[in-house]
């Protein structure tokens, strides 16, 4: 226990110029005095930590101290080698240099974990967008790409229904979903963060400029947080169905996890026949005729009433088709 903390404490200062022991101590999720003490141990064991005295002072490594990676166990190394992913990589003009990312973290492992990344590699792989879905990467992604690397301004033009739009944007990161990429950005003119689809710009013009990054920005909180919003805008109308034990279970697979998940855990008993009355939030009618569609005979449509009227035709449709 003692020997990984004294490991991250190590990388931990490699990665940073300074830092002080309450900085040390709640990363490490350790005391004060514990920081003191390993800083100590480290010292004894050869590794160069200096500490700083006085109120601005804390701990630092001296004359450009590097460790080797030594001190990976053989799950850390290959978790290591996952956390890329290839086609994300190849897509943004990364893949060479996570290669050689690669080949250089390979280097510095003991000779027993070397094999770590093929073991990974063959056991694991992400496969991003869903099936029967072929979406091109975006031409512009590298050029966005770069920017949020660089921290540097953009003017990016983007289609908005029928018309473009120019902005400068502060990019601050990018989000694969389900095969499609988005940035996420701040409008300086506006003060505020959005999210734009990259395959919708049609043009990305990176500037000298830097810009400074609000180091409180959480990418995965914020993304998290849209997209709820998203799909909760999204749904506008509202439909009444009567659902089979096996409906109810199929559901969540036919229209927006999210919303069903809410009504599903404020759902009544089941009816008589084993039925339960649900209300569920859809986008429109069109698209909840199209998504419970593939609930066949385990759902019936009770409400709005036009809704109830074309299952009822397809149903007789489909009936003379069988009979």
């Amino acid at each position: 226990m003692r020997a990984a903390r004294l490991i991250k404490m190590v990388l931990l200062l490699q990665a940073r110029p300074s830092m002080t022991a309450a900085e040390l101590a709640a990363e490490l999720e350790v005391s004060e005095r514990t920081i003191t003490r390993d800083a100590q141990a480290l010292s004894e064991a050869g590794v160069p930590v200096y500490a700083d005295r006085g109120r601005t002072g804390g701990y630092r490594l001296i004359g450009g101290y590097r460790t080797r990676l030594t001190g990976l166990g053989r799950s850390e190394a290959e978790a290591l080698f996952l956390s890329g992913v290839p086609g994300a990589l190849r897509e943004m003009g990364l893949e060479d240099a996570a290669s050689a990312a690669r080949l250089k973290v390979s280097a510095a492992l003991m000779p027993s974990l070397r094999d770590a990344s093929q073991n990974a590699s063959q056991r694991f792989h992400l496969d991003a967008p869903g099936w029967f879905k072929e979406t091109p990467a975006p031409a512009l992604l590298p050029a966005v790409a770069d920017a949020v690397w660089d921290d540097r301004r953009v003017t990016a033009r983007y289609r908005r229904q029928e018309a473009e739009v120019e902005r400068e944007l502060e990019p601050y990161g990018l989000v694969l979903k389900a095969g499609v990429w988005y940035l996420c950005a701040r409008v300086p003119d506006a003060g505020s963060y959005r999210v734009y689809r990259i395959d919708r710009f049609t043009a990305v013009v990176s500037g000298e400029e830097r810009f400074v990054r609000d180091e409180e920005f959480d990418l995965p909180g914020f993304w998290e947080e849209r997209a709820a919003q998203f799909a909760r805008a999204i749904l506008k109308s509202e439909v009444v169905v009567r659902l089979s034990e096996a409906g109810m279970r199929r559901l969540p697979y036919a229209t927006d996890a999210v919303s069903v998940r809410e009504v599903l855990e404020s759902a009544g008993e089941p009816d008589a026949t084993g039925k339960v009355t649900l209300t569920l939030p859809v986008e429109n009618e069109d698209v909840a005729y199209t998504q419970l569609m593939e609930l066949g005979p385990e759902v019936e449509v009770l409400e709005p009433l036009s809704l109830r009227e074309r299952f009822a035709e397809a149903s007789a449709r489909m009936a003379e088709l069988y009979r």
